[in-house]
């Protein structure tokens, strides 16, 4: 389960410190544990928030998002409460994000790494400020970032690719989650009772495993498909054009 400290709870949600403030005051987030002077929130507290902002988007007012909030949690224990919102945030990365400098994202992207795309690779989340290091989320992306750039791809190019990669992988990663909304979640407005919490979570825990599994094989089927139609007319004439062969 991440941790978060309250800039990093309000950057991963999508607003702002002061918003994450004002959720507290009005009792809608449950207040963060204490260490020392340091407050630390949950995945529950990210998934919390998100439903409240959510909620919010949608034109509820603060009293109405309490009183429904409220209304959920009656007759619930807080671990119901926590253990269920804290399966549904907690992180389905299967790797450790890594810390990395700005000279190591100079060695790996060169004179590419200019200020621009520094602060496009943020707004995509792909890189996060911490001080004066940064840390990647998905070492993955960024090292296929890095392998992209290194085969001769601008890095623009390769950011503009991220971009598109992950609304295209957003968009068939909800139709999956959508199917079993519907099917196996019930209607938008019903909640599960205490007695069926710990089955939802344990639905919710298997979704994880089987978008994933999901994804990754229609990707690999995809790049077994797509690679020889893209790049197929390419290596023919390479192999028709080899030294010493040419008429």
């Amino acid at each position: 389960m991440a941790e978060y400290r309250i800039d990093d709870l309000a950057q991963a949600a999508g607003t702002t410190v002061r918003n994450v403030r004002v959720y507290q005051d009005r009792e809608l987030l449950p207040p963060p544990r204490r260490e020392g002077r340091a407050a630390i929130y949950s995945d529950a507290h990210l998934v919390r928030l998100r439903l409240i902002i959510n909620m919010l988007e949608r034109g509820y007012a603060f009293a109405q998002i309490r009183e429904m909030l409220s209304a959920w949690e009656s007759g619930r224990s807080l671990a119901d409460v926590l253990g269920l919102e804290e399966v549904m945030g907690a992180s389905w990365a299967e790797e450790a994000p890594r810390a990395v400098t700005t000279t190591d994202l100079r060695t790996m992207f060169g004179k590419q790494l200019t200020p621009s795309n520094l602060r496009r690779a943020q707004d995509l989340g792909l890189l996060e400020r911490r001080g004066t290091k940064f840390v990647a989320p998905s070492p993955q992306l960024l090292d296929a970032g890095r392998e992209l750039v290194s085969l001769g791809v601008p890095l623009k190019e390769v950011l503009d690719l991220a971009e598109q990669l992950q609304s295209d992988v957003d968009h068939v990663a909800g139709l999956l989650v959508e199917v079993v909304r519907k099917h196996v979640l019930g209607p938008a407005e019903w909640t599960p009772s205490r007695d069926e919490v710990p089955h939802y979570a344990d639905v919710l825990q298997r979704l994880r495993t089987l978008v994933m599994s999901a994804l990754s094989a229609a990707a690999a089927r995809s790049a077994q498909r797509v690679i020889p139609e893209v790049l197929g007319d390419k290596l023919v004439e390479l192999l028709e054009n080899k030294p010493g062969e040419a008429s």
